[in-house]
């Protein structure tokens, strides 16, 4: 049995098979799967586990290279725009603003996995693309 690190098997292995350039969602509890995207679904109940812990946690394995956001994020839950920026600032990661939700709906369409957390604050969604460790 793993002792440290990401519990969750599914997690664990799609993080493990991640190239340069791929991407994982980490989204809200309303954020929609598309066919033929693996859902994670972490969700327990409302509110649980939140959408920065779980980013937090993720963070601590993955190489980020690049974030994508949705601007509504920014505008309508400042909490969590600001809670981001603090686990990657500027500094250290590329950030990418999408004009709008529903364009970064339709980018979700690329990613290896979606991972659904218990957050009900709205626009709690983001987007890692994967870096390189050399």
């Amino acid at each position: 049995m793993q002792k440290i690190g990401i519990l969750n098997s599914h997690i664990a292995k799609v993080l493990s098979d991640l190239g340069h350039t791929d991407q994982i969602t980490i989204g809200d509890c309303g954020l929609p799967v598309p066919d033929n995207v693996l859902k994670i679904d972490l969700a327990l109940t409302l509110g649980k586990p939140e959408f920065i812990e779980v980013v937090k946690e993720v963070a601590k394995y993955m190489q980020v290279e690049r974030i994508y956001v949705a601007k509504e994020m920014e505008i309508q839950n400042p909490t969590q725009w600001k809670a981001l920026h603090s686990v990657f600032p500027v500094t250290e990661v590329e950030w990418v603003v999408l004009s709008e939700h529903e364009e970064f709906k339709k980018m979700t369409k690329q990613s290896k996995a979606i991972i659904r957390t218990g957050e009900i604050t709205p626009f709690s969604n983001v987007i890692f693309e994967s870096g390189v460790i050399f």
